[in-house]
């Protein structure tokens, strides 16, 4: 096998979690190939940097094998390897993150009757 379909690799390699929310990603630019837009059916080869965006974080790695299919987690860490920046820029953001949990206050119950009518206010429905 010389080269996978990019949606396929990254459904493998547990970047999404169904083939079609990895296709989807594609569609809508947030997965680049050596700098370049990918579509779904573009093919991956071993060496390719690719860029990929999702709830995870921001991911940079490099493909160091190919599969086309879905195996434990163990497995699917094997097929690629992220870059050193990429990885301190995840951790720093997951750190900004937690900071901020600290700021907010989270209310302390249910909302009043009161604070239910500003919520739908707020939302615009009465």
């Amino acid at each position: 096998m010389t080269s996978v379909r990019i949606d396929k690799w990254l459904w493998a390699a547990r970047f999404f979690k169904t083939r079609a929310l990895a296709a989807r990603a594609c569609e809508l630019g947030r997965v680049q190939s050596n700098g370049q837009p990918a579509k779904p059916a573009r093919e991956v080869h071993i060496g390719d940097m690719l860029r990929v965006t999702n709830e995870g974080g921001d991911f940079q790695v490099e493909v160091l094998l190919l599969s086309e299919v879905r195996g434990p987690a163990p497995v699917a860490q094997t097929l690629y390897r992220e870059t050193e920046a990429s990885r301190e820029l995840r951790m720093k953001v997951a750190a900004e993150r937690k900071a901020m949990q600290q700021f907010e206050a989270l209310p302390a119950g249910r909302p009043s009757k009161r604070d239910r009518r500003r919520i739908i206010q707020f939302r615009g429905r009465g």
